[in-house]
């Protein structure tokens, strides 16, 4: 009572105050819980939109990886129906010829039908008597019998006799016969339930917190996992018209058999067709106890506030603001974690001993590290660190170095800073950009105008020498014909006779200079890349064995290619012809041919002959340039001009009596302008 009357309050005062400040806090708390109730919609809905969009990322994965399997079956069985074709037209064919190729490309079944769809041919030996059959071949063969179509790709299709279905192609050969090849579709069929959709949605409704998954169009519902027996369609709502219409992620609060469900929604689009809407029920019961445990402690709150007065109160404001931080916090942390995974640089982040604590994918697609996961591990332990010193030796800040990483030289930008951690430890942080395709494409391009340069010059040169070496090799023959000293006549015969020889090599060099001023135009045709490593092999194998030089050959991709063949076969050649220069004696050359996945052919033409000094290897495609003591500079120039042409790149690896590796890539159908 004598703290009243010094602050000059009455009790009925007093408790009007508190009970004012506990309406206040009581309304603050009110607001606060309808803000936290709308965050956590919001982040409801952050995460089912994360959620959806990586089922709609898996859904477009398993539609592709369907469509990349098919085609890799297609490839595998035409690649094998080419090959029986060839055979059969050229009579080697037989039951057992058919077995052979069956069991070694493991292929379930290889028949030829004749244009009566009567089979001729088979690997299979087991002759199904007591099995009626399901469907004639002729039905299905009807294209190729009636010449509608030479290549016919039949899919998953049912078994003629037995139980289970196959996937088969079928081609024409001769007089119209079919030579069809089949795999076992099980497990195929097998492998897409496995990855479809059913499957992808049924392991989302395992959890608790999810009601339904489902797939959904205008006309019905294609799959579906969860309880489903009160979703109503889309004509039935605006709501989910209007998601549909708009392409774009909703949510929105429904109510079925008195449980209350946070239904998002986002269209499913696959190669730019619309193919439905997937539905995502999650229930809100967990967030409903939530909310109800907030009132039970805001009425406890309330009640100790008449006691415990303003303090409490605000310990609670601040105990609520650091939850919603610390929530904000995580939010914050997990997306900068997704942003350094997904940049195109490669991010390494190392202790105080070089041990790994954060790589980016597009770092370990660079170093080519397939598992960072398994444990700490210094950066030694994962890359050849001997190789690629410069890394951990460039100084702080940009820096251009040369590394080889898996045997090949990378040419990589590094940005290297470093910060002390709470607990004064020193991290250092690596960023690297690999400008490996861009380094290679500047010398391609730098080659290319030197090339352009010089054959302009060397254009105008041999026009102003040519006129007057014709003048002066008239005059000389003239002189040689009409006129005879008196003395020595048979010397002067002998000069005229040597001038003339020298102006006519003199020549043929110029001719050879307006050659590369002016190339032949290209003339792309489809042929067999293997024909054209067979003829080399061949044309060279006489001359190569006069030296004992052993001729290698791994071809590890036989197909079509669309390039100019004469001007290809001059560029291998001439590879060719420069290895066996600078092979002695008892020597390799090795042709290796492969293929990568973005529609380009690898050829590598190495020997192991004496190699090409260091200091002169960047220049041994300018034009004129050459070590030979008869050559003329030009036929690397005209290699790298082909290829140029063939919107390829020729880049070469040598080592001083260890040997050179000629390294050409070139797209399968260069693009023509």
């Amino acid at each position: 009572m004598n703290i009243f009357k010094k602050i000059n309050l009455q009790p009925k005062s007093l408790l009007l105050i508190f009970i004012a400040v506990a309406i206040l806090i009581i309304s603050s708390a009110l607001f606060e819980l309808y803000q936290s109730k709308k965050e956590l919609y919001d982040l409801m809905a952050e995460q089912s939109h994360s959620l959806l969009e990586t089922t709609l990322t898996a859904s477009n994965n398993a539609l592709s990886s369907y469509d990349t399997i098919d085609k890799e079956l297609r490839n595998r069985l035409l690649n094998n129906a080419t090959l029986i074709k060839l055979l059969y037209e050229n009579g080697q064919i037989n039951d057992k010829v058919l077995k052979n190729i069956a069991d070694e490309n493991k292929i379930f079944r290889i028949n030829i039908f004749n244009n009566k769809g009567e089979k001729i041919f088979t690997n299979q030996t087991q002759i199904h008597f007591d099995l009626e059959a399901k469907f004639n071949p002729k039905d299905n063969l009807s294209p190729i019998f009636s010449g509608l179509t030479d290549t016919l790709f039949l899919g998953v299709k049912e078994a003629r006799f037995e139980d289970g279905y196959r996937f088969a192609i079928a081609i024409a050969a001769k007089n119209r016969t079919a030579i069809v090849l089949n795999f076992d579709a099980n497990e195929l069929l097998n492998f897409r339930k496995q990855i479809g959709f059913g499957s992808l949605l049924k392991k989302l409704t395992l959890s608790n917190n999810i009601i339904y998954a489902a797939l959904q169009n205008s006309e019905n519902i294609l799959a579906a996992s969860g309880n489903i027996d009160n979703m109503e369609t889309i004509d039935e709502s605006h709501f989910l018209q209007k998601a549909l219409v708009d392409s774009t992620f909703s949510w929105r609060i429904i109510d079925s058999d008195s449980v209350q469900i946070f239904e998002a929604v986002h269209p499913f689009a696959h190669k730019n067709r619309m193919v439905g809407l997937f539905r995502l029920g999650l229930s809100l019961e967990p967030l409903n106890t939530i909310n109800q445990r907030i009132i039970r402690r805001l009425i406890i709150i309330g009640i100790i506030l008449f006691f415990l007065g303003s303090l409490l109160l605000t310990y609670i404001f601040t105990r609520q603001n650091f939850d919603l931080l610390e929530k904000r916090f995580k939010v914050v942390e997990g997306y900068s974690n997704k942003v350094i995974q997904n940049v195109s640089d490669a991010v390494i982040v190392l202790d105080e001993n070089k041990v790994i604590k954060i790589i980016n994918l597009a770092a370990q697609k660079l170093f080519e590290i397939s598992d960072p996961s398994k444990g700490p591990k210094k950066l030694s332990e994962q890359i050849n660190i001997e190789d690629c010193q410069a890394l951990l030796d460039s100084k702080n800040g940009l820096t251009q170095i040369e590394c080889i990483i898996n045997n090949q030289k990378k040419y990589l930008l590094v940005s290297k800073s470093e910060f002390i951690t709470e607990n004064n430890l020193t991290n250092t942080i690596l960023v690297i950009r690999n400008l490996t395709q861009q380094k290679l494409i500047e010398e391609q391009m730098q080659r290319k105008e030197r090339l352009i340069a010089m054959g302009e010059l060397a254009s105008g040169v041999a026009h102003e020498i040519r006129n007057p070496l014709n003048t002066i090799s008239t005059i000389t023959q003239q002189l040689n014909k009409d006129f005879e000293p008196m003395e020595k006549a048979e010397e002067f015969h002998s000069l005229a006779g040597l001038v003339s020889k020298e102006i006519k090599r003199i020549n043929e060099t110029v001719n050879s200079f307006l050659r590369f001023s002016k190339p032949e135009k290209v003339l792309f045709k489809k042929f067999l890349l293997s024909e054209l490593f067979s003829q080399i092999e061949n044309q060279y194998k006489p001359m190569l064995n006069e030296k004992n030089i052993t001729f290698e050959k791994e071809v590890l991709w036989n197909g079509e290619v669309n390039w100019d063949r004469n001007q290809i076969q001059q560029v291998l050649m001439n590879l060719i012809q420069n290895s066996f220069d600078a092979i002695n004696e008892n020597g390799t050359i090795k042709l290796k041919c492969t293929y990568d996945n973005n529609e380009q052919i690898k050829i590598e033409l190495s020997d192991n002959g004496q190699g090409i000094p260091k200091h002169i290897l960047n220049k041994i495609f300018n034009l004129y340039f050459t070590n030979k003591a008869k050559g003329t500079g030009i036929g690397l120039s005209l290699v790298q001009r082909i290829i140029l042409e063939h919107n390829g790149t020729i880049t070469v690896e040598s080592e001083e009596k260890l040997g050179t590796n000629f390294i050409i890539v070139l797209p399968i159908n260069p693009i023509i302008t």
